[in-house]
C-alpha cells in the first residue's frame, strides 16, 4: 500500500469511530478497484493489518484480475481478502453471510456517458436490483447505494442551498442523462426495498471527490487532468471558460463519511456528501494546483474544447452549496483542504 494511502487509512483510523462493528463480519463491495471504493477496501486491509483479531471479509467484486492485483497487490492473498469475479447484472449466488454490501460499481465519468450509455444505465439498475435481492436474502445489516449530485437536475442550481429533498428538470433525452436518471431509479429501488423488505438500504450522493486513487490515465475529468498535468510536468490547459464552480472534498473525509452512513445511517434516506470549505472555480482549482508546486515553472492556459469531442459536460455550471447537515449530525466533519488533499494526492504519484 502507498505510504500516501497507509497515513490517510491511519487518519480515518483516529477519527473517534469505534470500528468494531465491523469485527467478524463479511463487506461485500462493488467496483473493488475503482477510485471510491479502493479506499473501503484499503481501510478494510488496514484493520484486518493492524489488528490480529478483526477478521472483517472482504469479497471485492470487480471484472478484472490484473486491475485488483494491481491496485491491491500482495493483500489479494491475504486468508480475508476474497477476489470476485462476477457480473451484477445477474443473478448473483454467493456462499455464507454477507453482512454489509457496498454497491460502488458504476460508469461514472462523462467520457463515458455518450460511447457506452447502456453499459452505464445497466450496473445502476439491474445491478443495484440483483444486489438488494442479496441484501434481502442474505438479512443483511447494511446497504450503500453510491449515487450522485446529478440527480438533482439542472434547476436545483437555482436554490441558494440543496438539501436532500429538492429536485429539477432532467432532459431525458439527453444521452448524458443515461448517468443521472440510472441513479434516480437506483435511489428509489433502495427506498423501495427498505419499505416491502426490509432491506436496511442508505444512500450517499457523492459530489466531486478525488484522491490519490485517481486514474490520471484515463479519467478525462478536470481535477484527474489537471492531476496528471502537475505529475507529468505540463502546463494545465483549461477547455473550457473556467467558471463553473464546484466543491471538491478529498477521498480520505469521503471514505470516513461513507462508513459513517453505511453504519447509523436511516433505511430509506439519502445523504449529501460534499465539502463546502472547498468550493472553487475550474480556474481557481488550476491555478491552485500549479501554485502548489511552483518549482516545476508550470502555467494555466485557456484552449476550448471541440464541439466533437467525446466528453460530456454538465448542463449545470454552478452548483449552489450543498447542505451536508443529515451526514453532519452523523459526526461527520471533512477535515482536508483543497491544498492540503490535491499535494497528498499529487504526492502519490510522485513517489512511485
Amino acid at each position: 500500500m502507498n505510504s500516501v494511502i497507509w497515513s490517510d487509512m491511519e487518519e480515518i483510523y483516529d477519527r473517534g469511530v469505534n470500528w468494531g462493528w465491523l469485527q467478524n463480519k463479511t463487506v461485500l463491495i462493488t467496483g473493488a478497484y475503482g477510485m471510491l471504493a479502493s479506499y473501503l477496501v484499503y481501510f478494510l486491509i488496514y484493520l484486518n493489518e493492524t489488528n490480529p483479531e478483526q477478521h472483517t471479509q472482504i469479497i471485492a467484486v470487480g471484472r478484472n484480475h490484473e486491475k485488483m492485483y494491481k491496485c491491491f497487490g500482495e493483500y489479494c492473498s491475504r486468508y480475508y481478502f476474497h477476489e470476485t469475479e462476477m457480473n451484477i447484472c445477474e443473478e448473483i449466488k454467493i456462499d455464507g453471510a454477507v453482512d454489509y454490501i457496498i454497491h460502488a460499481a458504476s460508469i461514472a465519468s462523462p467520457q463515458y456517458y455518450g460511447t457506452n450509455p447502456v453499459g452505464t444505465i445497466l450496473p445502476n439498475m439491474l445491478g443495484t436490483y440483483y444486489l438488494l435481492e442479496l441484501a434481502r436474502n442474505k438479512k443483511s445489516k447494511g446497504f450503500l447505494l453510491f449515487s450522485t449530485g446529478d440527480v438533482y437536475g439542472k434547476e436545483a442550481q437555482n436554490c441558494s442551498t440543496i438539501t436532500e429533498s429538492d429536485y429539477g428538470y432532467i432532459d431525458l433525452l439527453n444521452i448524458r442523462s443515461c448517468y443521472s436518471e440510472s441513479k434516480r431509479m437506483a435511489e428509489v429501488m433502495c427506498k423501495t426495498w427498505s419499505v416491502q423488505h426490509d432491506v436496511p438500504a442508505k444512500i450517499v450522493r457523492i459530489f466531486h471527490t478525488y484522491g490519490p486513487t485517481i486514474d490520471i490515465k484515463n479519467d478525462q475529468r478536470v481535477f484527474s487532468e489537471f492531476v496528471a498535468n502537475i505529475v507529468n510536468e505540463q502546463d494545465i490547459v483549461l477547455k473550457s471558460d473556467g467558471k463553473s464552480v464546484r466543491s471538491f472534498c478529498y477521498l480520505a473525509d469521503a471514505t470516513d463519511a461513507f462508513f459513517r452512513i453505511l453504519k447509523d445511517g436511516q433505511s430509506g434516506e439519502a445523504y449529501n456528501m460534499a465539502n463546502n470549505d472547498c468550493r472553487v472555480s475550474i480556474s481557481e482549482l488550476a491555478d491552485l494546483l500549479v501554485d502548489l508546486f511552483p518549482k516545476k515553472g508550470l502555467k494555466v492556459k485557456h484552449e476550448l474544447r471541440k464541439k466533437d469531442a467525446v466528453y460530456l459536460e454538465s448542463p449545470v455550471k454552478t452548483i449552489p452549496v450543498v447542505s451536508t447537515e443529515k451526514l453532519n449530525q452523523l459526526g461527520w466533519k471533512p477535515l482536508h483542504d483543497l491544498s492540503d488533499g490535491f499535494e497528498r494526492t499529487i504526492r502519490r504519484f510522485l513517489i512511485n
